[in-house]
């Protein structure tokens, strides 16, 4: 399989460009076929849909928030039909929670679990994207993260594994993909400017520009599982250079 059939685009990336159509014509352009949506853009799935076709984009993916699966999961299933999705993502806990003990993240891990097994019912993977706040230890060593996971248990949830902000944690990435294997469904691929540069990008790069080894973990997230591969850049001084960028480097990393 080549880079470009598991390659997506996330579009918080491009959220500074505003206008749908801009942001779809920007991923487009830059050479992308697939985007990860956010999640508001599962409130207007139709026209979301008909905006894609006519740049001969899909969807891999979309994000969705926690509310929004606790209030209105029909609603969800009913967008990601419409979409054409199969792999969504819950990507953060609310602000509030990031900061909660042990067992509120056992119990968000349940609730997640709990989910996942009745989106599965509808053809529809549910996961997890992680951030860095979830490598803090929580019951001596054991770290958010984990304990969300031991909540799952041997429910169908999955994983979205953002490398850049594992590092980012503090933690060395490849024995976490290795351990969680099983989860991985997807990837998000984005790089950290070396110290003291891109400053008014919060310290991220352009896939390639950075200090990761994207030739490396690209390889390792593939061989753990993941099915999309999806560029993200937090705060992209120019999203539509770092669409297109992040594409040329990925571009020379298979053959």
């Amino acid at each position: 399989m080549s880079v470009t059939d598991c390659l997506s685009i996330q579009l918080y990336t491009l959220r500074s460009l505003e206008d749908l159509d801009r942001i779809l014509d920007t991923a487009a352009e830059a050479g992308y076929r697939r985007v990860e949506t956010v999640g508001s853009q599962l409130d207007d799935a139709a026209r979301v849909k008909a905006k894609l076709d006519a740049r001969g984009l899909a969807a891999s993916s979309s994000h969705v928030s926690l509310a929004a699966l606790r209030e209105r999961p029909e609603a969800v299933v009913e967008a990601c039909r419409t979409l054409g999705i199969t792999d969504l993502y819950m990507p953060a806990v609310p602000p509030e929670d990031r900061d909660m003990a042990a067992e509120g993240w056992r119990a968000v891990g349940r609730e997640l679990g709990q989910m996942a097994e009745r989106f599965a019912k509808e053809g529809i993977r549910l996961g997890y994207h992680n951030h860095h706040w979830e490598l803090q230890p929580k019951a001596g060593p054991t770290t958010a993260l984990e304990l969300l996971f031991e909540g799952a248990g041997a429910s169908p949830l999955t994983w979205e594994v953002d490398v850049a902000w594992l590092v980012r944690g503090h933690v060395d990435p490849k024995p976490w993909i290795e351990r969680y294997r099983n989860r991985i469904t997807a990837a998000h691929v984005k790089d950290i400017a070396p110290a003291g540069e891109n400053e008014d990008q919060d310290g991220w790069a352009d896939v390639g520009a950075g200090v990761l080894d994207w030739r490396d973990l690209w390889r390792v997230c593939r061989a753990a599982g993941a099915r999309w591969m999806v560029v993200e850049h937090d705060k992209p001084a120019d999203p539509a250079r770092t669409a297109r960028a992040s594409l040329a480097f990925l571009n020379g990393i298979e053959g």
